[in-house]
């Protein structure tokens, strides 16, 4: 992994200038936004209380101007985000490995995402974007933003019938080769989600999806994560105690919620986030360092989730 001084001095050299010109754009977006919302708000007004010709007309004139702020807005950041992504992003991206593949409008396959199981809802939608797949020494790798939804539809007493799609993941979604077939599969969640399924008398149902609780000789492990498997030797085998140190350090400095999996011969990793990781933010100015940094720290996480494990998978490595 590059150093951050290294990202520092991209940013100061290449990125910072590309996107100050890139700032026009930003503006540009924002404005026309701003421009599409207050006429939207506008024309809500003058409906509401349609009571002459007069603001009849004035609203359709406000809806108009509302829907063509918004068409330059959307087309606009459209634009701008391409960019972003062509020309920071990836460079970002290939200063930390060149060899690095990065696809921004690709994602995870959803089989990869259910062969994992790590979540029990049957997902009917997916969607994602920014795909990196690479190789840290003899394992290989691929992560990307992701989100899975449901639909649930309800009829009210009038027959009117409506759908409402549900998130179930959105985050980071990662596998890597794990350099062993599995028979069965272990999953290693976080403790405070099996306190709270304590709490709602659910434990039967964890168990008859993930598999029985596993108990584990490492007291901090367990207080960061929960383990079932359909195996109580094969998740011990899988958790030494050099990996249980390893998923502990991981957790303690980074700090995020983490669920992993370890099925067939990949070790898969969901890492629910609420925003866009790789996107320009319109709100704030783009010429900003901190940006780029929190790219840093993904990446550097990515390669600490590897390199940590790698400790183990090189003692199973088939070649």
């Amino acid at each position: 992994m590059i150093s951050q001084e290294k990202i520092k001095s991209l940013y100061e050299t290449e990125l910072k200038p590309q996107l100050a010109d890139m700032e026009k754009m930003r503006k540009f977006v924002k404005r026309w936004r701003r421009l599409a919302i207050g006429s939207g708000i506008v024309a809500i007004l003058f409906l509401s209380n349609c009571s002459s010709a007069v603001e009849i007309i004035g609203g359709i004139v406000f809806i108009a101007g509302a829907i063509y702020g918004g068409i330059k807005a959307y087309g606009t950041y459209t634009k701008y985000k391409k960019q972003f992504k062509n020309e920071v992003v990836r460079k970002v991206i290939y200063l930390i490995n060149p060899a690095y593949e990065y696809s921004p409008d690709k994602h995870i396959n959803s089989s990869d995402y259910n062969k994992a199981g790590i979540f029990k809802q049957k997902a009917e939608r997916y969607s994602g974007d920014d795909l990196i797949i690479g190789k840290i020494d003899k394992t290989p790798f691929k992560f990307s933003e992701f989100k899975t939804e449901y639909k649930t539809t309800s009829t009210d007493s009038d027959g009117n019938r409506e759908t409402k799609w549900h998130t179930i993941f959105r985050g980071l979604f990662f596998l890597a080769d794990f350099n062993k077939n599995i028979e069965g599969q272990t999953f290693v969640f976080p403790e405070k989600d099996r306190k709270l399924t304590n709490l709602f008398g659910k434990e039967k149902a964890e168990s008859k999806h993930y598999g029985e609780l596993v108990k584990l000789e490492n007291p901090e492990f367990e207080e960061i994560f929960s383990v079932y498997g359909s195996s109580q030797q094969e998740a011990r085998y899988i958790l030494t105690p050099v990996l249980m140190e390893a998923m502990v350090n991981i957790y303690k400095t980074y700090g995020l919620t983490m669920y992993f999996s370890f099925k067939g011969a990949n070790v898969f990793c969901a890492i629910p986030f609420n925003r866009n990781l790789f996107e320009p933010n319109i709100k704030k100015s783009g010429v900003n360092y901190s940006d780029v940094e929190e790219m840093y720290v993904l990446f550097s996480l990515i390669e600490t989730i590897v390199n940590e494990l790698n400790l183990n998978t090189r003692i199973w490595t088939k070649d």
